[in-house]
């Protein structure tokens, strides 16, 4: 199905905020020291310190944890859109898991629904389905594509949607920004920083402002591939904060 026929109601966006499951590289235990250090010496190509790349560790879903999902969705009352913002946050990351795939497996769970987020094919939507794994959690069935085709997964990548089949290219969420006239969501934060405002400062709402502001882009940027008209502001509705 071409993207600009899906049921925009049918659609749910997302962005994720990752960081390392422990503070410190000293703080890893033995074990997993060792593991870290085969990974940093694959991926470490700028040649970082190594406390310096550790604050990296949470892109990696081995080796890091999520600490807040914010999801989004369109619906129309008296022929005008709205953008609801619904946001799960905390230090315990099962719970997070659980209250967010519960979500899907209520209120997205048909073959007419989607995912969408910027990179998700790459970070968000596999991130979620094995940090599930590791804790326990069901998987709901618009994360778990194990034995599908790929034209049966129904997962929307604004990136891959930009790249209009060139796969050597990587556009940041901010760039697009720029690029169709949205708001910056990096103004206050970016990605670099949310390991130091979760460990350091301990800052979970400024977290979570900051990937409700990256969830609004990629919708609003999905509306503009699309050709549409994007939410005013004022539309735009943070119903909900859950935090553990």
């Amino acid at each position: 199905m071409n993207f600009k026929e899906i049921n925009l109601r049918k659609i749910l966006f997302l962005d994720i905020e990752t960081v390392p499951q422990y503070e410190k590289y000293e703080d890893l235990p033995e074990n997993w020291k060792k593991l870290w250090d085969k990974k940093a010496y694959w991926v470490n190509r700028d040649d970082l310190p190594e406390e310096e790349f550790y604050h990296r560790a949470g892109i990696y879903s081995e080796f890091g944890k999520i600490v807040c999902i914010s999801t989004a969705f369109i619906h129309e009352e008296k022929g005008e859109r709205f953008l609801r913002i619904k946001t799960f946050y905390g230090d315990d990351e099962k719970q997070l898991l659980e209250q967010f795939n519960s979500m899907l497996e209520k209120h997205f769970n048909s073959d007419e629904h989607f995912l969408c987020a910027h990179n998700g094919k790459e970070f968000d939507f596999p991130y979620i389905a094995r940090r599930s794994l590791v804790n326990g959690v069901t998987i709901p069935k618009l994360l778990d594509t194990h034995g599908l085709k790929p034209w049966q997964v129904n997962h929307l990548d604004t990136m891959e949607l930009w790249k209009f089949g060139d796969h050597k290219h990587y556009t940041s969420l901010e760039l697009l920004a720029l690029l169709f006239d949205l708001p910056n969501p990096k103004t206050e934060v970016d990605g670099s920083e949310v390991w130091r405002l979760y460990h350091k400062e301990k800052d979970l709402d400024t977290i979570a402002e900051y990937c409700e502001n990256d969830t609004i882009t990629v919708a609003q940027i999905f509306l503009k591939f699309r050709g549409e008209k994007i939410i005013p502001p004022p539309n735009v509705i943070k119903t909900k904060r859950i935090k553990d």
